[in-house]
C-alpha cells in the first residue's frame, strides 16, 4: 500500500460502522421494499465503498481484496441485503477493469459513478455475427438489478471451426438493450432485489466481452491499461467471496442479540434459565468461532493470492481448488451455526421482530447460491488430490 492508503482503509471501515444504526433501522423497510433504499446506495457511494477496489484511471482506490471484504462484513452485521449487492455490485467495478478499455469507456466516461449488475448463469444463445455478438436469454438473480444502467450476463460462445470447445464469456449489455423482469418476492435476502434479465437480439461488439479463460489466467485486456496488481489477481476467486462474506458479517452481527436474548430469558415450560443450557451456550461458543474460523481462513488466502500477483506469479491449480472450497464451506458453517442459535431462541424466535430472525432468513438464503455449495467443490479437491482430473475451471 502507499502512504496514504492505510488512512483511507480506516476512513472506509469507519464509514461502514457509521452506517450500522441506519442500516439496522432500514432493515425492515428495506426487506418490504424488495430492493436496498436509495439512501442506503447513496450512502455507500458517498463513502467511497463501490471504488475499493475499481480502477484508479475512473476514480478508484485500487485498494487490496481484504478491505472491500472487511467492508461487506462489517456492513453485514447491520443488513445482509445491503452487505451481499455491495459485494456483488462492487466486485464488478473491478472486473469491468479486466474488460478492454473500450468497454471501461462506454461504462464509466461520462459518469464513472454508473454500476453494473450481473447473472453469470451460462443461458444466453449467443451467435457470431460481424464485429461482435448477438445475445438473446433469460437470466435469474441479477441483484441490484435497479440500482445498475449495465449488466453482467453469461454465454457459451459456439466454435467458430469444428472441433473447438465452447468458449464461456462475460457479456457487457446496457440497460436499453435489456429488460428487469420484476418477480423478486422472496423470504431471505429480499433487499437484493435479485431481479430476473431479459435479452432479446442484442449486439454486443467483441471488446464488451470477457473470456473466462483471461479471468483465470490472469492475463486479460484490461491489463494493458490498469497495472496494479489486482487485476491479476484469479477472477474466480475473487466473486465467489462476494456472495459468502456477508454471512459472516451478519453471523457476527447477531451474537450480541443473542447474548441479549438469552441472558435472562427463562423457559415457559420448565422455568430454567436458557443462559444455564449447554445447548444454548454451545450455539453461542460456536457462532463466534465460525466467524473467527471463516474471516481467518479468508483473510489469509487473500495474502496468498496478493503475495503471488505482487510478484507477477500464478497461483498453483491445487492452491486454487483449496481456495475454492474454503469460500465454499462459508455460508454452511454460517448457516449451521445461525440454525443452532436460532433454535436455541425458542418459539419467539420465527415472529418477523425477533433480534434473530432477519439473520436467520438471510444466512439460510445466501446459502442456496450455487457458489456457496461446498459438496461439488469439496468432491474435486478430494478426487484431485486422489489423482482425479480436476473438473472446476471457475477458479
Amino acid at each position: 500500500m502507499t502512504a496514504a492508503q492505510p488512512n483511507l482503509t480506516d476512513q472506509l471501515y469507519q464509514a461502514a460502522r457509521d452506517m450500522l444504526p441506519a442500516l439496522r433501522q432500514r432493515s425492515q423497510e428495506c426487506a418490504q421494499l424488495g430492493h436496498l433504499p436509495e439512501a442506503t446506495v447513496q450512502e455507500m457511494q458517498d463513502a467511497g465503498f463501490f471504488r475499493i477496489m475499481q480502477p484508479a484511471r475512473y476514480g478508484g482506490f485500487e485498494l487490496d481484496p481484504e478491505v472491500f471484504f472487511r467492508v461487506q462484513m462489517i456492513l453485514a452485521e447491520g443488513c445482509m441485503s445491503t452487505a451481499w449487492v455491495l459485494g456483488v455490485v462492487a466486485i464488478h467495478n473491478w472486473q469491468l477493469g479486466l474488460f478492454d478499455d473500450q468497454a471501461q469507456q462506454d461504462v464509466w466516461g461520462d459518469d464513472d459513478a454508473t454500476l453494473i449488475s450481473s447473472s453469470y448463469m451460462p443461458v444466453g444463445k449467443v451467435e457470431h455475427v460481424e464485429g461482435g455478438y448477438r445475445l438473446s436469454g433469460h437470466w435469474g438473480f441479477s441483484s441490484g438489478s435497479k440500482h445498475c444502467k449495465w449488466a453482467f450476463l453469461g454465454g457459451m460462445v459456439p466454435p467458430a471451426n469444428p472441433g473447438e470447445a465452447p468458449d464461456y464469456r462475460t457479456f457487457l449489455v446496457p440497460l436499453g438493450d435489456y429488460e428487469i423482469v420484476d418477480n423478486w418476492d422472496v423470504s431471505g435476502l429480499e433487499g437484493t432485489g435479485s431481479h430476473d434479465i431479459v435479452v432479446k437480439d442484442a449486439f454486443v461488439p467483441e471488446y464488451r466481452t470477457h473470456r473466462s479463460i483471461h479471468g483465470f489466467e490472469c492475463d486479460s485486456p484490461g491489463n494493458a491499461v490498469n497495472e496494479h496488481y489486482i487485476f491479476r489477481l484469479p477472477f474466480g476467486q475473487i466473486f465467489v467471496r462476494a456472495v459468502s462474506t456477508s454471512s459472516i458479517g451478519c453471523l457476527k452481527g447477531v451474537v450480541d442479540s443473542y447474548i441479549a436474548v438469552n441472558k435472562e430469558r427463562v423457559g415457559l415450560n420448565d422455568g430454567n434459565k436458557i443462559a444455564t443450557d449447554p445447548d444454548a451456550q454451545m450455539a453461542l461458543a460456536n457462532a463466534v468461532s465460525v466467524v473467527d474460523e471463516c474471516q481467518t481462513v479468508m483473510l489469509r488466502n487473500f495474502d496468498t493470492m496478493v503475495e503471488a500477483a505482487r510478484n507477477g506469479q500464478q497461483l498453483d491449480i491445487d492452491e486454487r481448488i483449496k481456495m475454492r472450497f474454503d469460500a465454499a464451506l462459508v455460508s454452511r458453517k454460517c448457516t449451521d451455526a445461525i440454525n443452532l442459535m436460532f433454535i436455541s431462541c425458542g418459539a419467539q424466535g420465527i415472529f418477523r421482530d425477533h433480534p434473530l430472525n432477519r439473520a436467520w432468513l438471510d444466512i439460510n438464503a445466501g446459502r442456496t447460491h450455487v457458489a456457496n455449495n461446498p459438496f461439488k467443490f469439496g468432491r474435486n479437491l478430494g478426487g484431485t488430490m486422489m489423482g482425479g482430473e480436476n473438473t472446476d475451471f471457475f477458479l
